[in-house]
């Protein structure tokens, strides 16, 4: 995969993708929940490297519930109700 780096450090490609995903996911009658596709653009928030999805929920093909695992500092980082809680661990309730 090519990609042109911005100063951002986002590549015009990716950002292309995540917004394509994020416009299909705001369709009337479409349920913004968590995708397996997202997989791809999600870091963990501490680190920076890959997580693994665990799922515990899913319906038709969305993440209803489930985990997020960084796969370097082990952080785990739960989905509720379709959305993934990104926040750091002290920022969490």
């Amino acid at each position: 995969m090519w990609a042109i780096k911005s100063p951002t450090g986002v590549s015009w490609y990716l950002r292309s993708r995540m917004r394509a995903a994020v416009v299909r996911s705001r369709r009337p009658g479409y349920p913004q929940t968590m995708k397996p596709e997202l997989m791809e653009f999600l870091v963990c928030p501490l680190c920076h490297a890959e997580m693994t999805l665990t799922i515990g929920t899913e319906t038709g093909g969305d993440i209803i519930d489930g985990s997020l695992k960084c796969t370097k500092c082990a952080e785990k980082y739960p989905i509720e109700d379709g959305i993934p809680n990104l926040l750091p661990p002290d920022m969490r309730q």
